[in-house]
């Protein structure tokens, strides 16, 4: 035994040279962009360390260069619950709003000086987050909500530029990073090549890539797309300490091995970052990478502090995107899709043309008024974009190159689903088939809703699944899903035994729901959250409501003439009826609704919620409001003592600000709601 000692102790210390020569070469081509040896010559470094780990399976570590692929696959992405939460951006599209946002800035810092930014590009990629302990990689996740995202650390552990151990030292116990993971447009076009040449799938664009090959649940398939990151900034910090500004945490993070965009910059002024933003955007065709935009975020971490956050966005940061992509293409058609209400909606079906890094076919038209607003005609050459890079939209028609034989739109007579006859009210935009349930569209559309997550939330049961249900007559109304058996499920397209009994345990699940909810699931022409929680906390039970009048309906906050008309003609239908007995008969139950105090420091106080708010559901906010003796509606008025305000909040911000009417962030609502509770 003793003179295999000598042998052992020099293999271990040439695997431990290996792997630090290599870590070293990593570094230098990712990180540092100075390559220092050969492809080849790594190559050939890397099956050294591989044969001499096969001979000795004992000196492999978890952060050696071989391991970045090797873990069996995955069944399914477990969830990581994000300690410091991801979150989104707020855009500008215009150089006045990045004004306004640096004046905001400036205001909330009482400060008449220059503020001093980073700014960097916003790549379309995918945003993840990498956990380090000790300086080994341990974790990493992909941004999900924002609270929570899909462990993806196997995946993550293929990037080359991504580093499993850290250099240097100084680095917290536990550093979190945030980064964006994208494939490089030469990478992308190469493997699409490739990629046809075998007859495998071909990505529409680098993003897709990028999104698609993360999302593998075999880290093999994932190792052998050629992704890239750059790592933008940092999130739960353990046992140690960062620098106090955004550029100078950035440089540790080179230092310590990580890869960043080079065209990151700190700037001085806002003058200079709208500078930054014509350069970038000069360069942006000849960039190696997809953006959509530019980012500023404040510099020194201790003013991003004072600052704070609104809802999912923090004040200290915003997008400048570029304007959407336009191209001219032709209307070969003009179908007209059917909605869970019978709302007819004019797609136009187009030439395909690529736009935005995605090719685009079909376009929403919305409604009749729209097309004959733009006049749109089947054969018309039109400009169509993607509204904000994401909806395919027409912007107008190219009058001057329509043809002869272009056709007049015409609204149809009869369903192109069911033939049922068509009406359009001319007091609204929107026509309706009138074949309700006996329309397979508007059946479909229907379990839709009921099964959504904001309705009944019914886990596993997706639209395709649906549509394969419905196909086949097993589903013919959302009752229909208590009386399916996994016999049933198991006749399905990729349905195996596990994933039936998953998806009937599922349904089981959602019996147990709330009123609101359940109101809100039986999708009730323009019945939605708000309204649905108002006629529940107004009538307490199922049955109350059912024999409410028309009248006595109007008398809930919030309810207008046209909402309690649907509500009664709903609930007075015959098949309505029934399908409500067969629910409450197959078990869907809820807790009985208690009454708001109207003691509550909230008592007498009306308040309208906009936007996604990132600590609580909606449903969970309302019900902390109504706890509190106040009332949530869904629309502003003169009589709203205040809307609060999330991500992305629509038209009702504006009005409120329109009516005057003040305005809460979420940190304004929590503030709102303690001191209800202590009145």
């Amino acid at each position: 035994m003793s003179s295999k000692r000598p042998s052992s102790g020099l293999t271990t210390d040439k695997a431990r040279s290996l792997r630090e020569l290599l870590e070293r070469y990593n570094y230098a081509y990712h990180a540092l962009d100075t390559p220092e040896v050969s492809d080849a010559k790594y190559d050939a470094l890397l099956q050294d360390l591989r044969d001499l780990e096969r001979e000795h399976p004992e000196l492999i570590t978890p952060d050696s260069p071989t391991q970045r692929v090797g873990a069996s696959p995955l069944v399914a992405f477990g969830e990581i619950k994000h300690r410091v939460p991801m979150l989104s951006l707020d855009n500008a599209f215009s150089e006045q709003e990045v004004r306004d946002f640096d004046r905001r800035v400036r205001e909330r810092l009482n400060t008449s000086e220059p503020i001093r930014y980073s700014a960097e590009p916003k790549l379309d990629g995918l945003a993840v987050s990498a956990t380090y302990e000790n300086g080994r990689f341990t974790q990493g996740a992909t941004r999900g909500d924002g609270e929570t995202g899909e462990d993806i650390t196997q995946n993550l552990r293929t990037i080359a530029a991504l580093p499993l151990r850290l250099r240097g030292k100084g680095f917290p116990r536990v550093l979190e990073v945030r980064g964006e993971v994208f494939m490089p447009r030469e990478r992308f076009e190469r493997f699409n090549a490739q990629a046809a040449v075998r007859g495998d799938k071909v990505f529409v664009n680098p993003r897709n890539a990028a999104a698609g090959s993360l999302r593998q649940l075999d880290a093999r398939i994932t190792a052998q797309r050629p992704l890239d990151i750059f790592i933008y900034g940092t999130g739960h910090v353990q046992d140690g300490s960062l620098p106090v500004t955004h550029g100078q945490t950035m440089q540790s993070l080179r230092n310590w091995g990580f890869k960043l965009c080079p065209e990151s910059r700190i700037v001085e002024s806002l003058e200079e970052c709208l500078r930054y933003y014509e350069e970038i955007g000069a360069r942006r065709d000849a960039l190696p990478y997809q953006i959509d935009g530019v980012v500023y975020k404040v510099d020194e971490l201790e003013l991003r502090r004072r600052l704070g956050f609104v809802a999912r966005a923090p004040r200290w940061a915003i997008a400048h995107k570029y304007p959407a992509e336009e191209e001219i293409t032709v209307i070969r058609d003009i179908e007209f899709q059917v909605g869970r209400t019978g709302a007819l909606t004019p797609v136009a079906r187009l030439a395909p043309v690529f736009v935005g890094g995605v090719t685009i076919s079909n376009a929403t038209l919305h409604n009749m008024d729209e097309v004959e607003r733009k006049d749109v005609r089947i054969g018309d050459s039109v400009v169509v974009r993607r509204a904000g890079d994401v909806i395919p939209e027409v912007v107008r028609v190219m009058i001057e190159r329509r043809p002869a034989s272009a056709v007049k739109v015409l609204l149809p007579g009869q369903c192109p689903v069911c033939g049922s006859p068509v009406v359009r009210d001319e007091q609204q935009a929107v026509a309706r088939c009138t074949g309700g349930r006996s329309c397979a569209a508007q059946r479909v559309e229907e379990i839709k809703h009921f099964a959504a997550r904001r309705a009944l939330d019914i886990q596993g049961l997706g639209d395709k699944l649906i549509e394969q249900l419905s196909a086949s007559g097993i589903v013919k109304s959302p009752a229909d899903l208590w009386d399916l058996q996994a016999d049933q499920l198991q006749q399905l397209e990729r349905m195996g035994e596990k994933s039936a009994q998953k998806i009937l345990k599922s349904i089981q699940a959602s019996k147990r729901t709330t009123f609101p909810r359940f109101l809100y699931a039986l999708g009730i022409r323009d019945v939605g959250e708000a309204t649905a929680s108002a006629l529940a906390q107004h009538f307490e039970t199922l049955e109350a409501l059912q024999s409410a009048s028309k009248e006595q309906i109007e008398e809930v906050p919030d309810v207008g003439p046209v909402v309690a008309r649907n509500v009664v003609a709903y609930l007075q239908e015959p098949e309505n009826r029934r399908l409500l007995e067969r629910l409450r008969a197959a078990g869907v139950t809820w807790p009985a609704i208690v009454r708001a105090s109207a003691a509550g420091g909230l008592a007498g106080k009306t308040l309208v919620l906009t936007g996604t708010l990132s600590g609580m559901s909606r449903e969970a906010a309302q019900a902390a409001i109504m706890d509190a003796g106040g009332k949530v509606t869904g629309s502003v008025s003169a009589k709203t003592s205040y809307v609060v305000a999330g991500t992305d909040p629509g038209s009702k911000l504006k009005k409120a600000n329109d009516l005057g009417v003040a305005i809460l962030d979420e940190a304004g609502l929590l503030e709102l709601l303690r001191s209800s509770s202590r009145s």
